[in-house]
């Protein structure tokens, strides 16, 4: 009886594990895009999308997530994340955060897109760069047309 109780415990130990929805940090170098494959650099334009079931994906900018997300079925996916201009290697909620296009800030794959954390943050850098402010939603709608 004791053998089955600690299998069950390691099962359910097991299960809990295997179902970690969260972030992972991205290896700079060395991960690859899981969209365009191309190796992730660029500390403050990489992003990432967690499934409720805990799969990590990686991309080196954000528009490769949002193109990553027309051949997916984004009813699986439990975070989006991007990194914080301001603070390379930090990931925030894209979906919470404010975008920038501006042709003053390059970004690896040529839409000229940075995420920030702060709305204050990304008008200071709309006054200093100049571009355009979008919200998660406005930005899928603009790369999905």
């Amino acid at each position: 009886m004791k053998t089955l109780k600690h299998y069950s415990a390691f099962a359910i130990l097991l299960l809990f594990l295997s179902c970690n929805v969260s972030p992972q940090p991205i290896n700079y170098g060395s991960d690859g895009c899981a969209f365009c494959k191309m190796t992730i650099v660029d500390k403050v334009h990489a992003a990432e999308i967690v499934t409720k079931k805990g799969k990590v994906y990686k991309f080196d900018a954000t528009e490769c997530m949002i193109n990553y997300m027309k051949d997916f079925n984004t009813s699986e996916i439990e975070l989006y994340l991007s990194n914080n201009y301001t603070e390379p290697e930090v990931l925030i909620d894209a979906t919470e955060a404010t975008f920038l296009i501006s042709e003053n800030i390059p970004s690896p794959m040529g839409a000229f897109l940075s995420a920030f954390e702060s709305k204050v943050d990304a008008e200071k850098f709309k006054a200093e760069k100049g571009g355009e402010l979008y919200t998660w939603e406005e930005l899928v709608t603009k790369l999905n047309n």
